[in-house]
């Protein structure tokens, strides 16, 4: 074993594991397992490995998870810049599939970044009901909402926040919630060796008690009969089971659902019963709950060190409306909706800021009106659909938000919807985000390059391309000028813009192709 472990910690798995201590060892010799899952909300299952390059395995818990092979490169196929599939370690999939999401849930993740997770929820709503995408770390939640964008999530809204704030605002609200909770990282000793260097006999006492803080506030947000996940990549009972049991003296309408028989190994809580000092003050029936938990070893399994416990809430109880409910009663600054002809129109919440004493005129293209009736008129002229939800503006930036004008209000949000693109000086520019999140059908003109010939890399890239204007597939009445979604064997990948054999290239710097 190359990898050089913590002594402190090998003698406590040896405890916990006992005559299955020297598998588990042996597993360190063996490289991590790496996946992609497969984005429902662009390709098929069956499409995807109909075209891909690569031998795929399936992953037993999750359908749309597959076995990459060792030197496999995922991530430099053009189909990760179409945003076909996420690139995620197997074990990491198994939470959101014991989540149960439903397409029209109303789903948190809590501890979303980089947003694995929470790509797999919106792939399981399908365009329906609501996620919201929450983490505490400013550099994170970019990550969060640019793997969001790139998987072409319309109904997210992202969230940079403390849970505790976020319950203010959205009490008995969700009808799932997901708590990967920050960890001491144990599980991922194999892949990610930093965390052995991080790690000390003090770590998971430290995180048990954020732990209970953040699984607290997810309880205040769940309806009566949702469901919470909890879950970590840490061995550490103290982490794990623990946390479960305490969490179910303390909430005695919650119960341990029972995972699929078969998939993983069963919670540790014998063990934790004969080290805790307080175990005595925990009941039977509690403890056997524990052992219901799932654990995810890595010399049972294909994949890295994982636990999860689904916690479902029994139903009692009576919802109470959440502060956004009644935001659009009392107005709130920003919001509008768009008629069935694309044509604005002003919500009844928009409260748009009216000229008074002491106000400074602004320019016509900065006026919201103005800005809105330019958003209105791309729409019209190019979208073959009104885009739903509510109309929000931030500045000069507009969103299609998922949820009505005022429910963020006080909540950091980094992305209160999908990112639309600029109006101002009387111009509309559409956004990056809206053309990950189009089909082809939805836009009225349509590039679509190939991943064989070198043409769709030149484009991401960044490159300026030679184009005919027969290969720009236009709508009844729309010439070739103008802006173009470009896509990657007829996947959205972002827009260009056409004129006289010229594709100017739309794709962000941020998000180009950098490898030879």
């Amino acid at each position: 074993m190359a990898l050089q472990l913590p002594a402190a910690f090998q003698e406590r798995m040896k405890s916990l594991l006992q005559d299955q201590y020297e598998r588990f060892i042996a597993s360190y010799d063996h490289d991590p397992y790496s996946g992609i899952r497969v984005n429902t909300l662009k390709i098929s299952v069956g499409d995807l490995l109909a075209s891909s390059p690569w031998q795929l395995k399936p992953i037993p818990w999750c359908g749309t998870g597959f076995y990459t092979e060792p030197g496999d490169r995922p991530g430099k196929h053009p189909y990760y810049h179409a945003g076909l599939y996420y690139i995620q370690e197997p074990s990491a999939m198994a939470p959101v599939e014991l989540l149960d999401v439903r397409p029209g849930d109303k789903v948190l993740d809590l501890c979303a970044a980089p947003g694995g997770k929470s790509t797999q929820i919106a792939a399981k709503l399908q365009g329906e009901g609501l996620l919201i995408s929450n983490d505490l770390n400013q550099e994170r939640t970019k990550a969060l909402a640019k793997n969001l964008e790139l998987y072409g999530v319309r109904n997210g809204v992202v969230l940079q926040e403390h849970p505790e704030r976020i319950a203010a605002s959205f009490p008995a609200f969700f009808d799932k919630i997901l708590v990967d909770a920050p960890c001491s990282g144990e599980g991922m000793f194999r892949k990610d060796e930093d965390m052995v260097r991080q790690w000390t006999e003090e770590s998971p006492d430290k995180y048990a008690a954020m732990q209970r803080e953040i699984l607290k506030s997810a309880a205040n947000m769940l309806k009566p009969g949702g469901r919470i996940v909890y879950s970590t990549c840490t061995f550490s009972p103290e982490e794990n089971e623990a946390i479960i049991a305490e969490f179910l003296l303390e909430q005695p309408c919650f119960s341990v659902a029972p995972p699929p028989s078969g998939l993983f190994a069963p919670g540790a809580a014998g063990w934790l019963r004969g080290h805790m000092e307080e175990s005595d003050q925990i009941p039977d029936d509690i403890w056997e709950q524990a052992e219901q938990t799932s654990r995810l070893w890595p010399h049972l399994i294909e994949g890295e060190g994982h636990f999860v416990a689904v916690l479902q809430h029994d139903g009692t109880g009576t919802d109470e409306p959440g502060r956004f409910l009644a935001a659009t009663d009392r107005g709130s600054s920003g919001g509008a909706r768009l008629d069935g002809k694309g044509k604005n129109r002003k919500d009844r919440s928009q409260g748009m800021p009216k000229k008074g004493k002491g106000t400074t005129k602004k320019p016509a293209g900065d006026d919201p009106a103005a800005q809105l009736e330019a958003y209105g008129n791309f729409v019209r002229d190019h979208l073959g659909f009104v885009p739903g939800g509510y109309t929000i503006m931030f500045g000069q930036h507009v969103y299609q938000s998922p949820l009505p004008p005022g429910a963020l209000d006080g909540l950091k949000a980094v992305r209160p919807g999908w990112y639309m693109g600029d109006a101002k000086n009387g111009r509309f520019v559409p956004a990056h985000p809206l053309a990950t999140a189009l089909r082809p059908q939805e836009f009225c003109r349509v590039l679509s390059l190939s991943s064989e010939t070198g043409e769709a890399v030149r484009y991401l890239k960044g490159e300026t391309l030679n184009v005919e204007a027969d290969r720009i597939r236009c709508t009844d009445g729309v010439l070739p000028k103008g802006y173009v979604l470009v896509c990657i064997d007829g996947y959205s990948a972002g827009f260009g813009k056409w004129q006289d054999g010229m594709l100017k290239n739309e794709y962000p710097a941020g998000w180009r192709w950098t490898s030879a």
